[in-house]
């Protein structure tokens, strides 16, 4: 998606395809800033990110590239291509999420692992994810022909986490766990099994929900996606939901090449948040009046949470 695109245009730019643009959020949606020069340049990154913004300006896709800081390039896509981006991920699918970022790598399948408690868990969970996350940024999962699989052990008979699992049922641990970050404070079964907005749990969850609920009434009505006009993507929260998308794929190979599967579930609960504001907009409240625009959206949110929860191991609910 944009993301891929500009990691293709930097690399081209500097001449190396795999160099990691170091990617960041800019200042307003549909901007991204990348630190490279730094990296390239050491001693004068700001006379390499000119010439870096230089040859990103002649794409017909950025509107704009420029030094930013003390050598940093910032790039802001035209408004057409941020708002085209909700087409381009409901047309995608669960391919949404996917990219070539960790292309030429391999990463190992992980073995069976005994869970007896939070924190073996936890990283039983985070080895199973990162290679999920790897896979689909498009490392190779490398397979020792050395290994012999051994059963992991029988747990106790009621271990803290098979207890979670029957009080807030298997969906809202995993994600929990998933969250947790190496050494985090383990979950409690009561908080995450809470359907309310502030548990991430269940947020995310109820997020491709909201979105799915829109695209199912619009279809009661006979209203379905059809012609799309960029222009009528412009509400502020409209932009920041598409801008939220857009990470997507860079997500997912920046917590596969860190393993810390626990940064995308968080970046999952922040584009949840943009979708349950923007479905919950006035513009979005009278599905008869609803544009197609809008609805190509909402189908572009609940494909990118649908993907995003899918690579997590987790069931994407269109009721809750």
């Amino acid at each position: 998606m944009i993301t891929a695109g500009l990691r293709r245009a930097i690399g081209a730019a500097v001449g190396r395809q795999d160099a990691d643009p170091l990617l960041r959020p800019g200042p307003a949606p549909g901007s991204y800033t990348s630190s490279l020069p730094f990296r390239l340049d050491p001693g004068d990154p700001r006379q390499t990110a000119a010439r870096l913004a230089a040859r990103l300006r002649d794409r017909p896709w950025i509107a704009a590239a420029e030094v930013t800081g003390s050598g940093f390039v910032t790039v802001t896509v035209t408004h057409a291509t941020l708002a085209r981006l909700a087409i381009r991920i409901a047309n995608a699918g669960p391919a949404c999420a996917e990219s070539d970022a960790l292309a030429g790598r391999t990463v190992p399948r992980p073995g069976p692992a005994a869970v007896a408690d939070w924190p073996q868990a936890r990283a039983a969970l985070a080895a199973e994810l990162t290679a999920r996350l790897a896979t689909a940024a498009g490392a190779t999962l490398l397979i020792d022909p050395e290994r012999v699989a051994v059963p992991a052990p029988a747990p106790p008979p009621r271990d803290p986490v098979a207890e979670a699992v029957d009080y807030a049922g298997p969906d809202a641990v995993r994600y929990a766990l998933a969250r947790m970050p190496p050494g985090g404070e383990p979950p409690e079964a009561a908080v995450i099994a809470r359907h309310v907005l502030a548990n991430p749990a269940y947020a995310v969850r109820y997020a491709h929900a909201a979105a799915a609920a829109v695209l199912r009434w619009a279809a009661a009505l006979g209203t379905r996606p059809a012609g799309f006009t960029p222009r009528l993507l412009a509400e502020p929260g409209e932009l920041a939901l598409l801008d939220a998308l857009s990470w997507l794929p860079e997500r997912v190979a920046v917590a596969a090449r860190r393993g810390r599967p626990d940064e995308f579930a968080r970046y999952l609960a922040e584009l949840a948040a943009c979708t349950i504001d923007t479905m919950s907009s006035t513009s979005f409240r009278k599905i008869a009046d609803i544009s197609s625009e809008r609805l190509w959206l909402a189908d572009a949110a609940r494909t990118g949470l649908a993907a995003g929860l899918g690579l997590l191991g987790i069931d994407a609910p269109t009721r809750l």
